[in-house]
């Protein structure tokens, strides 16, 4: 089988037409979905690898376990925010792929020093914490992104 490497890759029309003719909000509903199940495989994984999934938040006596569905849990509450900042910007910024991709960016890396500062948490634990941050904005980001960037005003 041969590969002619000298014409361009496209996305399928089906995938593009559905992120572009699909309501931002949707979008974004799926891709925290998506986000989620991904988040919380690599938490599984972490777990299954023998990562204690004990955390405290700042001033707890105590870690406490993480239970098994709370990392998706974690991104499909934080996901909110962005669904209503990706429906915000689509409706009044001028440029709103870029300002969303540069906005949840920010909003990512400031998200990592929650795990950093975790107290009473192992330093594993600690990674698989920021790296799921990681993991879930890798996910969600471009694809909301993608869709912001098909907007119209």
């Amino acid at each position: 089988m041969s590969v002619n490497v000298s014409q361009t890759t496209v996305a399928s029309p089906s995938s593009a037409g559905f992120l572009a003719t699909r309501p931002v909000w949707q979008v974004g509903a799926l891709a925290t979905l998506a986000g989620a199940v991904v988040t919380e495989a690599f938490a599984l994984i972490a777990r299954g690898a023998g990562v204690p999934m004990d955390a405290a938040s700042p001033g707890a006596k105590e870690a406490a376990e993480i239970p098994v569905g709370g990392f998706a849990g974690g991104v499909l509450f934080w996901s909110v925010a962005g669904i209503v900042l990706a429906v915000a910007l689509a409706r009044w910024a001028r440029r709103p792929a870029r300002t969303f991709v540069v906005t949840t960016l920010v909003l990512t890396a400031l998200s990592l020093a929650g795990p950093a500062v975790a107290p009473h948490t192992a330093t594993s634990t600690q990674i698989v914490l920021a790296a799921s941050h990681v993991v879930a904005a890798a996910v969600i980001i471009p694809l909301l992104a993608r869709r912001l960037s098909h907007q119209r005003r």
